[in-house]
């Protein structure tokens, strides 16, 4: 094994560490977090990454005679989603990840069934496709997390291409959802398209309903909107416990697993949180503040949440970091940041970088979990994923060369926006959610060459920052 990551990473980290920040400049990353973030990342690639030209990793380290020679596509995921969670970090670090973020989706691609499973629409298979594998059994919660950082992808980059895959996923989920009234608990959608079981889970539902809250924030596409209500009315009704939390699943005979996974109380939370900021009804943010303080109780002041495997802990945190990114507060970081630190001095192995579950063995999951915990605390207290779609299209008018450029507000706060390309700069004032600033720029020639668009929106409530660079494409006219 080794480390595909650019020896830029260093570099980069220690101008982070050690450069003074510029007057004006974006939140600087916590530069202890970061530094765990990256030492964490390493580790991962060193012991983990398998360095075949596969793009792929192992499922645990030191592996077993019984292992596979690649992981599963869960723990593959989640290695996914660390890299993007490093790549889309505050400058000068986050670009350093760019070329890792690039391999993480020719691997990612090794496992995508394009002629489908089961229900003859294409998906991510549990297991890498030829030459690397023989494929597997299709899981709806599989290709949710894929789904969602696609969809993180997008909005953090302007990846058309991720956005069509996240929706493309939505569409294999869909046929995923038990339409059969007779069934004890009718709904839900169903965990795998395996025979072997007929589960329908929290974490095949609700993340399912999330990605639906995501597209329609992006598309304003109201089947969106309709499934996010549907799926969590179905969760709410079937699964949610007296306690406020969320059981893991039900089966087709009516017997309910009372199992309450920590990710499945997190993931409500943020599809709640979402629900709130696309719609605007208080509703929604009254009840992911219920279930983040009902399970906050239960994990953390009741002592459980070392008793959750760190992998679950990581998507319970960033959901709610979430919420707080629109409550304020720091109840939640505080103790994601707790939590973190004892992982650092009671379970990581200072020679090796890695957290073992048993002092001896590595998962994946539980590594790609930690690098995620530390660079969501790497980036700045309070840094919000601004719902803000950016477009772009090369056209002639009139025999001249145009790039027109689109900022849509998707969310519910406005926002300042300045468009900007190499022939010309438009800024408009408190962008409402739901609305648009667009500019039709003129290149004065017949032609233009592919060049990229920045598009930098501001909250107006906080003034926070965020930038997007988007290509346009090259265009001839004559």
């Amino acid at each position: 094994m080794k480390s595909s990551t650019s020896a830029g990473a260093v570099a980069a980290l220690a101008c982070v560490l050690g450069a003074a920040v510029p007057a004006a400049a974006a939140p600087a990353a916590d530069s202890t977090q970061l530094e765990r973030a990256v030492a964490s990342y390493e580790a991962m690639q060193d012991y983990l990454y398998v360095d075949d030209g596969s793009s792929l990793y192992l499922e645990q380290y030191p592996r077993t005679a019984q292992d596979r020679p690649y992981s599963y596509e869960w723990p593959f995921s989640q290695a996914h989603v660390a890299t993007l969670d490093l790549a889309v970090l505050p400058e000068p670090v986050g670009s350093t990840f760019a070329d890792d973020l690039a391999d993480r989706g020719r691997g990612q691609e090794h496992f995508w069934n394009a002629d489908g499973g089961a229900t003859g629409l294409p998906g991510y298979d549990s297991y890498p496709r030829s030459p690397y594998g023989d494929g597997g059994d299709i899981f709806y919660d599989d290709n949710e997390w894929v789904a969602l950082a696609k969809v993180q992808q997008y909005l953090e980059r302007g990846d058309d291409d991720a956005l069509e895959r996240a929706e493309e996923i939505f569409d294999l989920v869909v046929t995923g959802w038990d339409t059969d009234p007779t069934h004890p608990a009718p709904g839900g959608v169903f965990w795998t398209q395996a025979t072997w079981s007929t589960d329908r889970n929290t974490v095949s539902t609700m993340p399912a309903a999330q990605l639906a809250t995501r597209l329609y924030m992006v598309t304003g596409e109201d089947e969106y909107l309709d499934w996010a209500e549907r799926m969590t009315a179905w969760t709410d009704r079937y699964l949610l416990a007296p306690n406020g939390l969320y059981w893991d699943n039900v089966a087709l005979d009516g017997s309910i697993d009372r199992a309450q996974w920590s990710y499945n109380q997190g993931v409500p939370v943020g599809t709640y949180t979402l629900l709130y900021q696309a719609t605007g009804d208080e509703q929604y943010l009254h009840k992911a503040k219920a279930i983040a303080s009902d399970s906050y109780r239960f994990y953390v002041t009741e002592g459980r949440l070392q008793h959750q495997p760190m992998f679950f802990n990581s998507i319970w945190f960033k959901n709610l970091l979430l919420l707080e990114s629109v409550t304020g507060g720091e109840t939640y970081r505080d103790a994601m940041a707790d939590y973190a630190d004892a992982q650092w001095r009671d379970v990581r192995d200072p020679e090796t970088g890695l957290f073992p579950v048993d002092g001896e063995t590595t998962e994946l999951l539980g590594q790609a979990a930690m690098v995620q915990i530390y660079a969501a605390l790497a980036r700045p207290s309070g840094t919000r994923d601004m719902p803000v779609s950016v477009q772009t299209v090369s056209r002639c008018l009139a025999g001249d060369a145009y790039v027109a450029v689109r900022a849509t507000n998707d969310g519910t706060e406005p926002v300042d926006v300045t468009l900007s390309t190499p022939f010309g700069k438009r800024a408009f004032a408190e962008v409402a959610g739901g609305r648009s600033a667009y500019q039709s720029f003129a290149s004065r020639g017949t032609s233009i060459e592919a060049g990229d668009a920045v598009v930098t929106a501001t909250a107006v409530a906080d003034g926070e920052e965020v930038t997007f660079t988007v290509t346009y494409d090259e265009l001839s006219c004559s």
